[in-house]
């Protein structure tokens, strides 16, 4: 299903696609230490405590509902126009918290942002599909998610800091995209659409989508995000409860988690030569389970920190190991919406977290819900080392 790109691919436009991967890992994390703060501020308001936490995650079921329309828009219309519009509409949105003065007007602001976010991570994954192959394609994967995590750890400490200053602070990062949009609008071009060796999609004739194949890459997407999203969206409350109450101690965090994915994943190209994706899939969910376990058990700065970096390490193998199954198994012309599929799926795994794990909370605690979400990996694992053994070569021949 890959097609040879004629030529190299610019620097320019590699370094502008890693930056723009960037503003991903921005939307949530930025703002995930003034969680508590925001709460404060707007007390008086009903449900506050579940509509607090939704600044975090109501971005996600915006991404999930519209990904899938975003990446056939692509497919058919093309990608550069898109996403330059969407980088502007994230930046506007992103920064509204700074002027909102209720609850509603934060929240309708990340709603907006939600939008954005799910064209830009559609589109930029489809464009990595068009202009890479093989394992060029693992490695830049690999190094796209370090850069993301790696920005990552520098937007959450930010976040931290600015959210000891005020919880406004925060949102003033989004307005970064601005600086992201002339490069984006320079280096980037519209894949060639020739049907023989372009780098684009391949239009014309109807091409059959594998539905069952990247169901299950969805339902993968959607379980590994929502047991992930247990970390940002409640961690800020977790630490409280450990009476660490600085905001800034919920940025270090998750900066440390964050710190140790980019780690694993610039290892990823070349882990993905000798083993399958199922294979790696194994390792990272193993990986998490892992780290939650320990996080379950943390009751200082220390452990926390050492349990979450775990977390990390594991989450750094599977995110682009997502994305790589997705753009392996969809032909090009019909990539963008392969890739919207997934992202909505991983998106709407980190809405639906903080609606699941709130109740558990409520009668576990946190200690417990994150033990509950250890076990479930470790489910996952034995699932995944379940098909390996299954795909094991039988009678000389690879099943």
């Amino acid at each position: 299903m890959d097609e040879k790109p004629d030529a190299a691919v610019p620097d320019a436009l590699k370094i502008t696609l890693l930056v723009i991967a960037t503003l991903t890992i921005m939307a949530g994390t930025i703002v995930a230490p003034s969680l508590p703060a925001i709460r404060q501020a707007f007390i008086e308001t009903p449900h506050v405590d579940l509509l607090s936490r939704m600044v975090l995650t109501l971005p996600a079921i915006f991404v999930a509902t519209f990904a899938p329309l975003v990446g056939t828009l692509a497919d058919r219309y093309g990608r550069k126009r898109l996403l330059v519009a969407a980088i502007l509409v994230y930046a506007v949105a992103g920064a509204s918290g700074l002027a909102a003065t209720s609850l509603t007007g934060v929240l309708i602001g990340r709603a907006a942002l939600g939008l954005a976010i799910g064209a830009i991570m559609t589109i930029g994954a489809a464009l990595v599909g068009d202009y890479f192959q093989g394992s060029e394609r693992e490695r830049y994967l690999g190094l796209q998610q370090a850069c993301t995590q790696i920005g990552g750890v520098a937007f959450v400490i930010a976040g931290g800091l600015l959210a000891d200053v005020s919880w406004r602070a925060p949102f003033a990062v989004y307005g970064l995209a601005l600086i992201i949009l002339p490069a984006a609008m320079l280096f980037l071009t519209e894949p060639v659409s020739t049907g023989k060796s372009g780098a684009g999609p391949i239009t014309g004739a109807a091409v059959a989508f594998p539905w069952r194949s990247v169901s299950l890459v969805c339902l993968t997407a959607f379980l590994i995000n929502a047991l992930f999203y247990t970390i940002p969206a409640q961690l800020p409350f977790f630490l409280r409860e450990l009476g660490l109450e600085r905001p800034s101690v919920a940025g270090w965090a998750i900066g440390a988690l964050n710190a140790a994915s980019a780690a694993t994943a610039l290892s990823y190209g070349r882990l993905r030569t000798h083993l399958s994706i199922v294979a790696v899939f194994a390792i990272s969910l193993a990986l998490m389970a892992a780290g939650y376990l320990a996080l379950s058990f943390a009751t200082a700065a220390a452990g926390l920190l050492a349990a979450v970096a775990i977390v990390g390490l594991g989450l750094g193998l599977a995110m682009p190991n997502i994305m790589s199954s997705a753009i392996k198994l969809a032909p090009p012309a019909t990539r963008g919406r392969a890739t919207g599929l997934v992202t909505s799926s991983m998106f709407l795994g980190h809405f639906v977290s903080p609606i699941a794990s709130q109740p558990l909370i409520a009668r576990a605690g946190f200690d417990g819900t994150y033990s509950y979400v250890a076990l479930t990996l470790v489910a996952m694992t034995v699932a995944s080392l379940a098909v390996l053994l299954l795909s094991r070569p039988v009678r000389g021949a690879a099943l």
